[in-house]
């Protein structure tokens, strides 16, 4: 499975970016997708994380609120709709996938996107 990112921006604090990861390869909807992110000297974290059936929808904390996983079977896509975005938001945001059950933690993920740059401006 490749996946590619793609979306990310500089904006303003409070504005808004639609990132999207297009998957191709031996995709599957019974694939976890999720979105993480790694700011400058930080370990990489979950931001959000979608099953096959769309009613399963994880958030972290953080983003809850602001943020909206969605994903696109039939164009193998998922996206990320981050509204009211901050500051703190500011890192390189990765789409990952994997077999099955979800999980906040990076090295349970399979395949990783190259990652694309967020940047939120105050």
């Amino acid at each position: 499975v490749q996946l590619q990112a793609s979306g990310g921006g500089s904006v303003q604090a409070g504005g808004s970016l639609r990132l999207s990861c297009a998957a191709s390869g031996r995709t599957s909807s019974n694939y976890v997708m999720a979105w993480f992110r790694q700011a400058p000297g930080k370990e990489r974290e979950f931001v959000a994380a979608i099953g096959w059936i769309e009613s399963n929808i994880y958030y972290a904390d953080s983003v809850k609120g602001r943020f909206t996983i969605s994903r696109d079977n039939a164009k193998n896509t998922m996206y990320l709709q981050m509204s009211s975005l901050k500051p703190e938001d500011t890192a390189v945001y990765y789409c990952a996938a994997r077999l099955s059950a979800y999980y906040t933690n990076p090295s349970r993920y399979d395949y990783w996107g190259q990652g694309t740059q967020v940047t939120v401006s105050s």
